[in-house]
């Protein structure tokens, strides 16, 4: 509605709305308009600590011991940024610190970090370099170094002058630690073991030995847990209790979860059944042993059938943790069935939930469960469990990449035990987030089916998972998957798996740096290709190698291996695969400041490419041919087709792409004149670069004019 000139009105945003992202708000227009965007959000600090149970009772001293080893008393007693607290399994050693941690969250800003390091698992300890990539990514650098020296100099970069807490949990010896230690002076690394870990002391740690709970904290857990007037009618069975559990918060819980769980019986019951002389957890040989093995049996005891058998059925598995889908999936059952099971576990304290939907065993627990799976499952059935849940990540992953790379060549699936459970995402974003979420357990599965010599498995899903390393570039992860599913299908005989391998695990070499190894399996596959007869393969290790040379400064080279591709690819009827090198091509020309033949080369390219519904691969054609029209003298083209490209890659949440787009745009305001438009850009740019390719991040920080 028009208003006279000299009018007043108020154009407010009110009540509770909410804006997210740039935003124009505006009655009457004159001239131009500019939008402007914040630099990308950055990752938040990590909080990563476990929730303290209501439980917890009866450790005022030791939190204020370590609070008088944080703090120093001046010469007698300097402060300590290591600490390594010790004592028996199922002592309460991680609920301690987590519970003193968790008070002291204002004094770390930059994060708080947790790490379990598995020193007593069956599976094995967790490797160094395994947690440097979990912490380096929490921190914000999502693409880590596959090479530990690299990691860990990055580690000690991240953390020079961070404010952080760090909770290196079940630690076995001090040379696993070591790597691990924060670099800075404002830091704390908090240790949990059930050794002293008294080679720590050499850098400058100090010990605190956990004790037993006190017979009346002890007795005020269990009054928690099953009310003060049980624990007071049978004060001497309940004295009792506590004494057979030797003080241990884990006997002492799992003890009262059985009580809570029968209102009715008595305490003496109880008491009489953990005295009895059971089966002992055989892997543990440390005090309390036989206290928590008598606790765990009897919780055990009094499971339904049904949580029983999920509880037999999870204690073998390699997973981390489980969820819903996978547990139902090891006992090929439904998924409210797995759901209902799972909360009859956590009640009894067999098992913790770690956040929305995920669980997880302390490792006490997961030793006894996997007792109980070998003495009362046959070996064929454990495999059958194992086997159930490796075809469901199977099928799973084969379904997020059909979302995501809906273009790639996807090699068969051989799913035994088919789930029918319904998929866990319903878009592109949504399953790049599941299996981004579960590439741990993903590597897990894969590992254990390559260990039973499910050879095909193995292959398939390293193949499976091609869509979190192309994205997401977790290269520690990709060269290990592909090694891994290499030696598979030579095992398997298979030729097209092979070749599948070496130009997949090559691409990971090569983004990761190791150009040379990534020409030899490249190389390899060629031949191979080559014997098989297989055209459009030898054309993918033509491909790689013609990148290989260029990434090499060998442009002739180069030009001379991609031309042999695309000679391969147009024989064969490969049209995407043209389209892909002539992207490198164009690149190339590009990089020689030929405009004329780049813009020609991404043009057909993008065509291409939007032709065979390759969305993410025609957003990098056009993001290149952007970028050429710009440096052609055509600034309003070129930045339209840019900004068109990183719409694509923001929606699709390929952040490595997305910060190439944006370095791109900053570096054609630049030569427009635009330096400050130039430095938003790049600062952007360096912002996601952070969580993808450090590497590049630091290359931008180091360019002349860099933000």
């Amino acid at each position: 509605m028009g208003q006279a000139p000299g009018d007043a009105q108020e154009n407010l945003i009110g009540g509770r709305a909410r804006i997210d992202g740039p935003a124009v708000q505006a009655r009457d227009v004159h001239g131009g308009i500019h939008v402007h965007t914040g630099a990308a959000a950055r990752v938040p600090p990590p909080r990563q600590l476990l929730p303290v149970p209501a439980h917890f009772t009866g450790r005022n001293d030791d939190m204020a011991a370590l609070e008088g080893l944080l703090t120093g008393n001046g010469r007698d007693r300097p402060a300590r940024s290591l600490i390594v607290v010790s004592g028996p399994a199922g002592i309460g050693k991680t609920t301690l610190v987590c519970g003193w941690l968790h008070s002291l969250a204002a004094e770390f800003p930059d994060g708080q970090l947790y790490a379990d390091l598995r020193g007593h698992s069956a599976q094995g300890p967790a490797s160094p370099g395994e947690v440097l990539s979990q912490f380096l990514r929490a921190l914000g650098a999502g693409s880590v170094p596959a090479d530990m020296a690299e990691k860990a100099s990055l580690w000690r970069s991240w953390t020079a002058e961070a404010r952080i807490a760090v909770v290196l949990d079940n630690a076995f010896t001090a040379a696993q630690v070591r790597p691990l230690l924060h670099a800075g002076p404002h830091g704390l690394t908090v240790v949990t073991s059930r050794r002293r870990l008294t080679g720590l002391r050499m850098d400058g740690a100090a010990v605190h030995q956990l004790r037993a709970l006190r017979p009346d904290a002890g007795a005020e857990l269990l009054s928690r847990a099953i009310g003060d007037d049980r624990v007071a009618n049978e004060p001497s069975a309940a004295r009792q209790v506590v004494a057979l559990c030797a003080g241990l918060p884990l006997a002492l819980c799992l003890a009262s979860a059985r009580l809570a769980s029968r209102p009715r019986q008595s305490v003496k019951t109880l008491a009489d059944a953990l005295t009895r002389d059971t089966e002992r957890l055989a892997a543990l040989h440390v005090e309390g042993e036989n206290t928590v093995s008598n606790a765990l049996d009897a919780s055990y005891a009094v499971l339904t059938e049904e949580a029983a058998l999920l509880y037999r059925r999870l204690g073998p598995l390699p997973l981390r943790t489980f969820d819903a889908r996978s547990a139902a999936a090891a006992c090929a059952a439904s998924l409210a069935w797995a759901e209902a099971r799972l909360d009859e576990l956590v009640e009894a304290n067999l098992m913790e939930e770690t956040g929305p939907g995920s669980f997880r065993f302390h490792d006490l627990v997961r030793v006894h469960a996997h007792g109980r799976a070998t003495a009362e499952e046959s070996a064929p059935a454990r495999a059958e469990a194992l086997r159930r849940v490796c075809d469901w990540y199977l099928e799973t992953a084969t379904e997020a990449e059909k979302l995501i790379t809906p273009a790639q060549f996807t090699l068969a699936r051989d799913v035994t035990h088919p789930a029918g459970l319904p998929v866990p995402f319903a878009d592109d974003p949504g399953a790049l987030a599941w299996l981004d979420a579960h590439r741990m357990n993903l590597m897990a599965v894969i590992r254990a089916a390559a260990a039973s010599e499910w050879h095909a498995m193995t292959w398939q899903l390293v193949d499976a998972m091609w869509p979190v390393f192309l994205r997401l570039r977790h290269y520690d992860l990709w060269i290990e998957a592909h090694e891994i599913g290499l030696a598979a299908a030579r095992e398997d005989g298979d030729a097209e798996a092979e070749r599948q391998m070496l130009n997949s695990g090559a691409i990971g070499l090569s983004a990761a740096g190791r150009v040379d190894d990534a020409a030899e399996w490249y190389e390899r596959s060629r031949r191979a290709a080559r014997e098989a007869g297989d055209v459009r393969d030898e054309g993918q290790a033509l491909l790689g190698l013609g990148g290989c040379h260029r990434d090499a400064g060998r442009t002739a080279r180069a030009v001379e291996y991609l031309n042999q591709a695309i000679t391969c690819w147009e024989a064969c009827g490969y049209p995407r695969g043209v389209a892909l090198a002539r992207i490198i091509l164009g690149e190339i020309a590009l990089a020689q400041d030929d405009t004329g033949r780049a813009v020609e080369y991404f043009t057909h390219a993008h065509t291409g490419l939007l032709a065979v519904n390759d969305p993410h691969d025609a957003a990098r054609a056009l993001v290149f041919l952007g970028r050429a029209r710009a440096r052609a003298g055509e600034h309003r083209a070129g930045t339209a087709a840019m900004e068109e490209a990183l719409a694509v890659f923001t929606s699709s949440g390929a952040v490595h792409w997305q910060a190439r787009a944006l370095e791109m745009l900053g570096d054609s305001a630049r030569e427009r004149g635009e330096e400050t438009e130039a430095r938003h850009f790049r600062a952007r740019a360096r912002a996601l670069f952070e969580v993808t390719s450090p590497a590049d991040a630091r290359r931008l920080r180091e360019a002349p004019g860099g933000t």
